[in-house]
Parts: C-alpha cells; structure tokens; sequence
C-alpha cells in the first residue's frame, strides 16, 4: 500500500492509526535476556529496548502464549500478570523515545522438547519429529516426536494467542505481529510436511490455514485489525523438517489473498532461514518473493533478510515494500537509524553473545556521539 509519496527510509510512515517517525523496523530477536522460571522480562531488557527506539517500529523478541508455547531457555512471556507489569517498563521506555512497539506471539510448535514443558511432549498438528534441535539449560539437546493437537487442544491455543493480544495491549504495546513463520507452530500446520491431519486442519489449502486464520480471527476482534501484523516466511524449505512443496506454494498464494480481507497493520515477509537448493541466496529469494505477492497483497508489507542502508532504500523506491526490518545489524548498533542517516561506519555484532545471557554483547554496545 503505497499510500505516502516518500522515497526514504527516513521518512515518517503512517501504519494505519499508526504515526512511524520512520519506516525502519527493528525485527524480532530472541535473546534470552528473560527471567526463566517466570518467562520475566528483566531490568536490562528495559535498556535493551531504549537503546533502539530510534527505529520507527520496534517487533519484540519472540514472546510465548503460555507455558506449552515454550521452546528457547530464558525468553519472557505475556500470558501472566507479572508479566503484563514487568513489560509496562519496557514499553514506557519505547515511547518515551519516541518509537512505537508491537509485541510478537509466538507458539513454538515441535520446535521444543520435554525438558523445557515439564517433562510433557510439544504440541504439533501432527505428529512428526523435525529432526531438529531444541536448546535447553543442559544444552542442545534432538527434538523428539511431539503430540499431535487435539481439535480441543487447537481450540485452547487459538484462546492462548487471543489473550496474549489483550495482554500486549493491557502492557503499553502498540499492536501484536502473530508470528506464522520460521517453522513455529502456524508454519507446521501451513506446511504440508509437518501436516498430515485428515480433519479440517489438514489435507487442503484451506484447511492448512484455518489455524492461522482462526488465530487471526480471535486477535483482530480483540484488539483491532489496526493493530495486528503477521509474520510469515514463505521461503523456508528443507529446514527443521518444512519442505516447500507445490501444496505449501498454494497454501502461501491462498494465504496472502485471502488476507486482503483483513485491515491489518502489515504483513512481515521474511526470507529463508537457509539458502535454498536452486542457488538464490534468502536476500534475492525475498525480493523475488515480495515483488509476487505485491502484485497480491494491498496492505502494508514489511520486508526482511539481508538488507542494508542502499538496498532498504532502494525497495522503499521501487514500491516493492513499505518498510524494511533489520536484524542482526540493530544488535551491534543501537542507534542504527543515526548511522544510517549520516553514512556512518557500522560494528559488527559477536554471535558468541547473541543468546549467553547478561549485559556483555547486549547492552554495551557503544553508540557514535
């Protein structure tokens, strides 16, 4: 939806009710900074997310529905009162710098394992072991053969991302991005290889994407389309176990028609998560990817993976996408939009930190005067 005549990232962008002092996202980063037993968010996340307010929307962290959503050590929650409170701090903080904050619900699907909920199995639509792995406070430990939903069980996680939303709400965020991608629960039941279901949740397009459009359903009602964006990644393949198959296309084309229907904020397409087997890296994937579906989509689109200062803009004047979210380079470099803006050279952020927990490689990152 080009609905603006700016040519620049740096230009505000209205997202519906939604004034950005930008359009540079902040894409959603696990970084197991969170209080663990509790799902808490914690003191240095408050810092964490301040530092960056510089970006016209910042998508938090993966945050999980409830306790079976769970399946990463120390990432906080939004499914209890504490947590409501200890997030009301970190939203505050946003604001005051003058960003807007959507909180991204997240349910893990099979990407987890017994040690990590209790000792009980996770949840799927069918169930088929990923072959993947999952990382507990042991360490990495194989995923194992999850539990497939029961249409009950279905029913009570569709409940879990409704009640999320109004506590992101209740919390001081913005709006919610229902996370569908990245091989997490709604991608397993998109995906016709981790959806076997012979009920209405499986074996079609349609079905295939029920889950994600009750999810939808029960958000938008609570909070407002307005305030609802969805993640998805249509080019995963042959990683944890999805494959991109000629049934999970359709299901991706039927998808992205279909939510034209919805007034949402935006659409967050992503690129793979590994390079696919035709040779196209994920950066080049997503950019052929975006230029399909907006042909498609009427809405905002949010696109993400590899982008830099030149290629963001470039997109941002091609009319290929509304915004564009950076990852790995907002870690390293907290006031991203001001080096951006003046050319400036960028740090490089240490992967041996991104997820070991504490201030180093978080927090002390230094910002240019």
């Amino acid at each position: 939806m080009q609905n603006q005549q700016s040519k620049s990232l740096f230009e505000p962008f209205r997202m519906g009710d939604i004034e950005l002092q930008n359009r540079i996202v902040m894409a959603p980063m696990t970084r197991s900074r969170a209080e663990h037993k509790a799902h808490l968010p914690t003191a240095i996340m408050q810092t964490y997310y301040g530092q960056r307010a510089g970006a016209g929307l910042i998508i938090s962290e993966g945050v999980i529905i409830s306790g079976m959503a769970n399946g990463y050590i120390n990432v906080p929650g939004i499914y209890s009162e504490e947590q409501v409170a200890a997030w009301k701090k970190i939203t505050q903080k946003v604001h005051d710098h003058g960003s807007k904050i959507f909180a991204q619900i997240w349910h893990v699907g099979r990407i987890s394992h017994p040690d990590l909920l209790g000792g009980r199995l996770p949840l799927a639509p069918s169930a088929i072991n990923p072959d993947f792995y999952a990382y507990t406070f042991e360490g990495q430990k194989d995923t194992v053969t999850p539990k497939e939903m029961t249409v009950q069980e279905i029913k009570v996680t569709v409940a879990d991302f409704k009640k999320a939303a109004i506590n992101a709400i209740n919390a001081g965020f913005d709006g919610v991005e229902v996370h569908g991608a990245n091989t997490y629960l709604i991608h397993q039941f998109i995906a016709a290889s981790a959806n076997q279901r012979a009920d209405e949740y499986g074996g079609s397009a349609e079905n295939r994407a029920r889950f994600l459009f009750e999810v939808l359903d029960e958000v938008t009602a609570s909070i407002g389309s307005g305030k609802v964006g969805i993640r998805l990644s249509p080019d995963d393949n042959n990683f944890a176990g999805i494959m991109l198959d000629e049934d999970t296309r359709a299901t991706y084309d039927y998808i992205i028609g279909r939510l034209n229907d919805y007034r949402l904020a935006y659409v967050h397409l992503t690129g793979a998560l590994m390079t696919p087997a035709e040779g196209e890296g994920p950066y080049e994937k997503i950019l052929t990817t975006v230029k399909k579906y907006r042909k498609v989509y009427r809405g905002n689109i949010i696109i993400n993976k590899g982008f830099d200062k030149q290629t963001g803009e470039q997109v941002i004047r091609d009319g290929i996408a509304d915004l564009v979210a950076y990852g790995a380079p907002f870690i390293a470099n907290p006031d991203l939009v001001e080096r951006f803006r003046h050319n400036l050279p960028l740090a490089t952020p240490d992967p041996d930190t991104f997820y070991q927990g504490g201030e180093k490689g978080y927090i002390d990152y230094l910002t240019i005067q």
